[in-house]
C-alpha cells in the first residue's frame, strides 16, 4: 500500500503537522525531529503527493512548452534549456505540439491551463491577434513567448535579434556577387520569421547597386522550402542565392535544387538560419545563422520562474545575439567586383 505522511507521523510518534512541516522544510520543527522524519520517510520509501500539494499550495510545480512544430530540429535545442532550467527548479515541462496549426495551439493551451500548469512557454504559429493576446492574459498564468511580436509588449519574450540574422543572410549573399538573390519564409504575421524576412529586404536595399531580391511566404517547415524553391525556379530563374527563414525550409530548398539537377553551391548558393546539428554534417555544409537555442529555452524558463515568484513583475523582452556561420553552400559569383550603380528592387509575389 502506498505510504502517507500519516504512516511517517505513527513511525516517529509525532502528529501530522509536524511530518508535513518536516518534509517541506518549514519552520517550526527541530532539527533532531526533522532528521528523524526524514529518515522514516526514506525508509518507508515515501513518494509525496504532487496533486494533494497542489491542491494546498494553489501550484502543481509543472511548467509547460507549447512548440508550433516537433518536427524541426531547432525545438530540441530549446527544449533542452528549457528542461534544464525548469529541473533545477524542480518543476516538471510537458511538451505540447502545435503542429503549425493555430486552433490546435489554442485548443492545447486551453487544455494546459485546464491542468493548472504553474507557467507557459509558447513558441507560436503565427502571430497573434489581439483577441489570442486577451485570452491569454486572462488565464492569469505566467506566459514567455519565444515569438518577439511588436503588438505583443504586455507578456514577456526571448529571442534572437531576428532583424539582424536577416540582414547578415541578405549582405553575405549580395557581398559575394549574387544580384539575383531570394529570401523563402514562413507566414507573413509571424514575428521573429517577419523580422528575419525585413533584414534581409534591408540588405536588398542598402545594396546600392544592380541588385533585385524576392521574398516568398509559406510553410516555415521542410515541405514549405521545397514548394517555395519549386516556385521560384519557376518564377524567379536567374536568381543565384537563397536565404531561408530557419534551416528546416533550408533542407526543403536542397530537396527542391536536387530534383531539378541543380548543385549546391556551384548553381545556388543557400544560408539557413537556427544552425541545428544536422546544418554541419550536410554535403555541403550548410552557412547558416546561429542563434542560441538552448540559452533562449533557458531563459525563457527563468523568466517564467521570476513571474511566478512575483507576479506583479513587468514583463520582460530578452533578445540574444546572432551569428554568421560560413560554411561551404555558398560561393563568390566570378566577374562581380564590389559594387555598381543601377536599381536596387524587392518583390513579393506572394506565398
Amino acid at each position: 500500500m502506498k505510504v502517507t505522511i500519516h504512516d511517517i507521523a505513527r513511525e516517529c510518534g509525532v502528529n501530522v503537522s509536524t511530518v508535513s512541516r518536516s518534509l517541506s522544510g518549514s519552520y517550526g520543527v527541530n532539527d533532531e525531529t526533522r532528521q528523524r522524519v526524514l529518515e522514516a520517510a526514506r525508509r518507508l520509501n515515501y513518494v509525496p503527493n504532487r496533486v494533494a500539494r497542489g491542491l494546498a499550495t494553489g501550484r502543481s510545480q509543472s511548467l509547460a512548452l507549447l512548440i508550433s512544430d516537433v518536427r524541426n530540429p531547432f525545438f530540441a535545442e530549446v527544449a533542452r534549456g528549457a528542461e534544464d532550467a525548469a529541473f533545477a527548479a524542480g518543476y516538471d515541462l510537458i511538451l505540447g505540439n502545435a503542429d503549425l496549426d493555430r486552433e490546435r495551439q489554442m485548443r492545447y493551451l486551453r487544455s494546459l491551463v485546464a491542468k493548472r500548469v504553474d507557467g507557459l512557454v509558447i513558441n507560436s504559429v503565427s502571430g497573434l491577434s489581439d483577441s489570442e493576446v486577451e485570452e491569454l492574459l486572462e488565464y492569469g498564468v505566467p506566459v514567455v513567448l519565444l515569438n518577439r511580436l511588436d503588438n505583443v509588449q504586455s507578456i514577456s519574450s526571448v529571442s534572437a535579434d531576428n532583424f539582424e540574422g536577416g540582414y547578415l543572410a541578405g549582405q553575405y549573399l549580395i557581398g559575394l556577387g549574387h544580384r539575383n538573390v531570394a529570401h523563402v519564409t514562413g507566414p507573413r504575421q509571424h514575428g521573429n520569421l517577419t523580422e528575419r524576412a525585413r533584414g534581409f529586404v534591408k540588405a536588398v536595399h542598402q545594396a546600392g547597386g544592380d541588385v533585385h531580391g524576392v521574398v516568398l511566404h509559406g510553410d516555415q517547415n521542410q515541405q514549405g522550402g521545397y514548394a517555395l524553391t519549386r516556385k521560384l525556379l519557376a518564377l524567379q530563374p536567374a536568381v543565384t542565392g537563397v536565404s531561408t527563414g530557419n534551416d528546416a525550409m533550408a533542407f526543403g530548398v536542397i530537396r527542391a535544387l536536387l530534383e531539378y539537377g541543380k548543385a549546391i553551391p556551384a548553381d545556388m548558393s543557400l544560408v539557413g538560419f537556427d544552425n541545428v546539428e544536422l546544418a554541419s554534417i550536410l554535403q555541403p555544409p550548410l552557412t547558416t545563422v546561429h542563434q542560441p537555442k538552448y540559452e533562449m529555452g533557458e531563459a525563457a524558463v527563468q523568466i517564467l520562474l521570476r513571474q511566478i515568484a512575483r507576479p506583479d513583475s513587468v514583463p520582460e523582452h530578452r533578445v540574444l545575439g546572432v551569428q554568421l556561420i560560413e560554411r561551404e553552400s555558398c560561393k563568390r559569383v566570378k566577374g562581380v567586383r564590389g559594387r555598381t550603380r543601377g536599381s536596387t528592387a524587392v518583390t513579393e509575389p506572394g506565398a
